[in-house]
Parts: C-alpha cells; sequence; structure tokens
C-alpha cells in the first residue's frame, strides 16, 4: 500500500511537469532550448539520484530513504512552483529529479525485497496507480490552469497525499524480508560484489531508452498538439490521452503478468504498439488522428518501464540495489540528453525534424532487448545460443 501510493503521488509530479513546463513558458517566453534544460535538469538531477543510490541503500534503512527522499521532493515541487524567474524555477527541476528519483527507486526496492522472482507483477501492478495519476496530472493541471488558484496548485496535491502517508504508515518496518526458497528448494542468492552481468547491463539500457521515448513525448508533445491548431491549454488538457493509453496498458499488463513467463512477449508486442502509434501522432496534420496516435503510443509505452526493470533486477540475483541504481543513472543520462536534443533539433529545423529521434530510440530499444535476451539465456562461459 505505502509503495504504491507513493509511487502515484512522485509519478502525479513527473507527468505534471512536461504540461507545466508548456504553461511556464508562455509567462517567462523562454526557448525550445530553455524547454528542454528543464528536462536535462531534471534528468541530470534523476543521474545523479541513480549513481548515489546503492550506496545509500547499503548505509541507510529503506524506511529512511523513502521518508527523507519524500520530504526533499516536496521540497523541489515547492521550489519550482513557487519560485519566480527561470533560475529557481531551474534549481526546483533539478531538486525534483534527485529526490524524485531516489524516491523511485526505494519503492521499486521495496517491491523487489518483498516479491522476489514475481517482481514484474508487483511492479506492474504498482504502475497501475502511478498511470492513473499520469491521467490525473494533466487533467487537474488543465482545469486548474484557469481558475483563480492557477496551475501552480495541482503541484500541492501530491504533497498532501504523502504527508498523510507519513502520518499514517510512519512506523510500518520497511526492511527487507527474507525471500523464499524457489519451487526446486533452492534458497535466494547470497549479495554479491563486482560488476553487473552483461544482461542485467543491458536490460538498464533498454529500461533507459524506454524512458527517454516516453518523456520526449511528455515534454514536447503538447508542443506538436498546438502545431495543429488546439491551443495551449487545450494541447496541454489533450496530452492526457497518452497518460490514458498508459493506464490501458498497465491495466492490461497487471493482468497479463498475471501468470508467469510473459514478460518477455509483452515486450515485444509494446514496442510494437509504441512504434505504431508514435507514427500515427507524428504524420497527423490534425488534432484528432494526432490525439489516438498518442493514446495508441500510451497504451505500447505503458509496460516499457516496469517490465525492463523487472528484467533488469532478475538479471542481477544478489545485486538488486547496484541493477536499480544503474537503471536510473542510465534513465538520467539519456532522458538527459534526448529531450534536450530534441528541443534543440526543433529550434533548428521544426518539431516535425526534430521528433526523427523517436523512431532512432525505438529502434535502440528493440536492439536492446534482443541482445539482453541472448545474453541472459547464453550459458555461463559458453558459446552464444544459435
Amino acid at each position: 500500500m505505502v509503495a504504491y501510493a507513493t509511487l502515484a503521488a512522485f509519478t502525479f509530479w513527473l507527468y505534471a511537469f512536461g504540461p507545466a513546463l508548456t504553461l511556464l513558458r508562455d509567462e517567462l517566453h523562454f526557448s525550445y532550448t530553455v524547454l528542454g534544460l528543464y528536462s536535462v535538469l531534471w534528468s541530470g538531477g534523476a543521474a545523479l539520484a541513480g549513481a548515489g543510490f546503492a550506496v545509500a541503500a547499503r548505509h541507510l534503512p529503506r524506511r529512511a530513504l523513502l521518508w527523507g527522499s519524500a520530504l526533499a521532493t516536496v521540497a523541489g515541487a515547492a521550489l519550482f512552483t513557487l519560485g519566480s524567474g527561470i533560475t529557481p524555477t531551474l534549481a526546483g527541476a533539478v531538486v525534483l529529479g534527485v529526490a524524485g528519483t531516489t524516491l523511485l527507486a526505494v519503492v521499486q526496492a521495496v517491491l523487489s525485497d518483498r516479491h522476489g522472482a514475481r517482481r514484474d507483477l508487483a511492479l506492474s501492478e504498482a504502475n497501475v496507480g502511478a498511470a492513473a495519476c499520469a491521467v490525473t496530472a494533466p487533467l487537474a493541471l488543465g482545469a486548474l490552469a484557469g481558475s483563480p488558484a492557477g496551475w501552480r496548485a495541482a503541484f500541492a496535491l501530491p504533497a498532501l497525499a504523502l504527508v498523510a502517508l507519513y502520518l499514517r504508515y510512519r512506523g510500518l518496518p520497511l526492511t527487507a524480508t527474507p525471500r523464499p526458497r524457489d519451487d526446486r528448494g533452492t534458497p535466494p542468492p547470497p549479495p554479491r560484489s563486482g560488476r553487473l552481468p552483461p544482461a542485467a547491463r543491458l536490460f538498464a539500457a533498454l529500461t533507459a531508452v524506454g524512458i527517454a521515448v516516453e518523456f520526449c513525448l511528455v515534454y514536447f508533445g503538447t508542443e506538436v498538439l498546438v502545431g495543429t491548431g488546439l491551443s495551449t491549454a487545450a494541447a496541454a488538457t489533450a496530452l492526457s490521452s497518452n497518460y490514458l493509453g498508459l493506464l490501458v496498458g498497465r491495466l492490461a499488463g497487471a493482468v497479463l503478468t498475471r501468470r508467469p513467463g510473459r514478460t518477455v512477449p509483452l515486450l515485444h508486442v509494446s514496442m510494437a504498439v509504441t512504434a505504431a502509434g508514435f507514427l500515427l501522432f507524428w504524420l497527423s496534420d490534425h488534432p484528432a488522428p494526432a490525439v489516438l496516435g498518442l493514446f495508441v503510443c500510451g497504451t505500447g509505452i505503458a509496460n516499457l518501464y516496469p517490465l525492463s526493470v523487472a528484467l533488469t533486477l532478475g538479471a542481477a540475483p544478489g545485486r538488486e540495489d547496484p541493477a536499480n541504481a544503474r537503471t536510473q543513472l542510465l534513465g538520467g543520462l539519456v532522458t538527459a540528453a534526448a529531450p534536450f536534443l530534441l528541443g534543440s533539433l526543433a529550434d533548428a529545423h521544426g518539431l516535425t525534424v526534430a521528433f526523427t529521434l523517436e523512431p532512432v530510440l525505438i529502434g535502440a530499444g528493440i536492439l536492446l532487448l534482443l541482445t539482453g535476451l541472448r545474453a541472459r539465456d547464453r550459458p555461463a562461459g559458453g558459446p552464444p545460443p544459435p
């Protein structure tokens, strides 16, 4: 309950951030490149959190990491929304990236601790609530943008939820529980040191690429919809079609992963649906097909993150915390570079040309998935499978 609800609160901020940047750009009149800089700073903070998470997880209990990072995330949201001008809001983006990503990593660690080999199901279920908040966030932002409270009031909602969670569950122990033996009676592997296995590194890169595919749309999808004729407020609200697709896809993923062995086939299908939805969105000149494309793309993207994380952690038995940290580090680096590059290309050549980056990322994700599966299934010290 705590892990699911905390993830939902963080996700509200995460998915409100992109539409909020469009509204903030209307107020402060900065360029696409500066808009991309906000995402760079958030993602850079995420990379910093990933670089330090494994060390923090070794020295701090899960409960201290969870509530400490939750408090810091609230502070970052306050700085982003209450700061006046570009500089303090950029600083707020950095704090949101560092603290929010740490919060995300702790939630994933807690779920992995408690569910072991069935972490794919736990992560899929947790991300259903997150997807629901992804739908709610732009709707709340759009609704409050036209009210006396203003769009910034939406950023207070997750803070209130986290305060309520802390007051109710602050004494709940979140320490790792011993994992049961598997069906053959084999005990869980002890913690290991050294480098992550190749498969874990490849799956971590797959996770990062999936994040980049998603957040290029989150940060710039509103701008594309404005180009089809929608107003800024209407486009920010219409972006919720992508998040509705996320919700539908994750509901389906939570059902499908109840039976073991479906993670990899579902990832293949997700890649194909993502590509089809993006092409419809990218090539549309009118609002209706563009919004439909965002929805279809969202259903494909929905399960890329939770299932890629599950593959990453499953490929690093006894090294789950470093593998978890690697996903956040690479995710931060890739999502810092990709939206910033997209914004720079958009300033120079327009958004349509700039979005050529998305098919490149999707292709890279397919290659990483196939290569990671070969590395995972290769016998130790043996030749690659035919």
